[in-house]
């Protein structure tokens, strides 16, 4: 090949490479979301960020790349994630958005509120989002009632609001969501935290007992929820109730040790039982 052909072939080639590497993918799109939904965030942001360019695909790529960078930004704490999933956020069209997810946005809306630390704007939005999720998995519902019950708990430690209004609500709602689905994890927890939070400890102390022997219903949260359950009863109800045994602290240290006893007897017993083992074939 003569020198001038062969140069015009290599640029052809590069024009053409070029040209490929640039052309939009309609696959990032699916790609973003298997990854979310992986807990695999850093590469449903790249994903995401490949299927903005593809044009009717930019407000639910925006979409997901914000709820991938919230996710992100809770374990990396990474000012930068905030503020693009922020602006991803707000960039979205909501007409361009189907209703379910609609849902989902304003789930990103919560979230980016809840850890910017306006928790009871978060709660609000987690709030209508409940509202909304009617074909919403049981598991994607169960997460976000706790981050409603967590926005508004936060509320009161941080704002010191009306303690006995917001956890009222928490209690009066994952009692319903307990009647409708056993297997709700954050009904499970919150109701024992809730009922702690407006002082009715031996509720809450008998919840959490509940709880704690219905945690095998919830599937893969079992484990996520027994550990939440302890640490509730032995850094927050056992104290509480302690407290209420009398002034002295010998004697509250006594009690407090009584109900510790007594909670690692009552795990004891609902140890989640091994598999049987399978017999063997002859």
């Amino acid at each position: 090949m003569r020198p001038i052909a062969f140069v015009l072939a290599l640029a052809a080639s590069l024009n053409a490479a070029a040209a490929f590497a640039a052309a939009p993918d309609p696959s990032a799109l699916d790609r973003a979301r298997r990854a979310y939904n992986a807990g695999r965030y850093d590469a449903a942001i790249g994903a995401a960020r490949h299927a903005l360019d593809v044009p009717d695909q930019v407000d639910a790529a925006r979409l997901v790349l914000a709820r991938a960078l919230l996710e992100r930004f809770r374990t990396s704490s990474l000012p930068g994630d905030l503020v693009e999933a922020r602006d991803a956020l707000r960039a979205i069209s909501l007409p361009a958005l189907p209703q379910t997810e609609r849902y989902e946005l304003m789930v990103g809306f919560g979230q980016w509120l809840f850890l910017t630390g306006r928790f009871g704007a978060a709660a609000e939005l987690f709030d209508t989002a409940l509202g909304s999720s009617g074909r919403a998995s049981v598991g994607s519902r169960d997460r976000l009632l706790d981050w409603w019950a967590s926005a508004l708990d936060r509320q009161v430690q941080e704002s010191g609001a009306d303690a006995s209004e917001l956890y009222g609500r928490v209690l009066e709602r994952m009692e319903l969501e307990a009647r409708r689905d056993p297997s709700c994890a954050a009904a499970a927890y919150w109701i024992a935290a809730a009922a702690r939070g407006l002082g009715r400890l031996d509720r809450a102390w008998q919840a959490a007992m509940a709880a704690w022997v219905r945690t095998g219903l919830t599937l893969d949260r079992a484990a996520a929820l027994r550990a939440d359950l302890d640490r509730l009863v032995l850094t927050a109800i056992i104290p509480d109730r302690a407290r209420g045994t009398g002034p002295a602290r010998s004697g509250r240290r006594e009690a407090a040790d009584t109900m510790i006893t007594e909670w690692e007897r009552f795990k004891a017993d609902w140890e989640p039982s091994p598999p049987a083992p399978l017999s063997q074939q002859q």
